[in-house]
């Protein structure tokens, strides 16, 4: 007997109960999903030594990162049974540093969801609220189930 194909938002939900484990660019990375409803995520990350640069600021990538996660699971609310989805193009304009030790929030939020394609958009923010990111990107809504990834 075939697996009943499941909906983004059922996925995010066995991954926030634990039941299955975060991708692993998340685990890489220290990303943890915080909470996430219809059309809308919130992921965290502490900056850890192993996401700094040079100047001892969090590095692009690793803002880039969260960043794109968010976005991702954001538009995985609105997924259906037998609906993936792949990244086509990430913007992120860096406004504020963020130290190690610091936890960034980030908040995404589906804009404009259609039929094979979505426009996402988010912040990063530190502990002080103040704004460390801005981003966004579209995705393209591919056929197929979890099972098979």
């Amino acid at each position: 007997m075939a697996e009943k194909a499941l909906a983004g938002k059922e996925v995010l939900d066995l991954v926030h109960k634990g039941m299955v484990e975060n991708p692993p660019i998340f685990q890489t990375m220290g990303i943890n999903l915080h909470s996430f409803g219809e059309g809308w995520a919130v992921l965290e990350m502490e900056v850890v030594r192993g996401h700094t640069n040079a100047m001892g600021y969090a590095h692009g990538g690793a803002i880039a990162t969260l960043g794109d996660g968010v976005l991702g699971a954001a538009l995985m609310t609105t997924l259906k049974p037998g609906e993936l989805f792949t990244t086509l193009d990430l913007h992120t304009n860096y406004l504020y540093q963020a130290k190690s030790a610091t936890l960034l929030r980030a908040h995404g939020e589906v804009i404009r969801r259609g039929r094979t394609t979505a426009y996402i958009e988010g912040t990063i923010t530190n502990p002080d609220d103040k704004l460390v990111a801005k981003v966004s990107c579209t995705c393209m809504v591919t056929r197929g189930d979890w099972q098979d990834i």
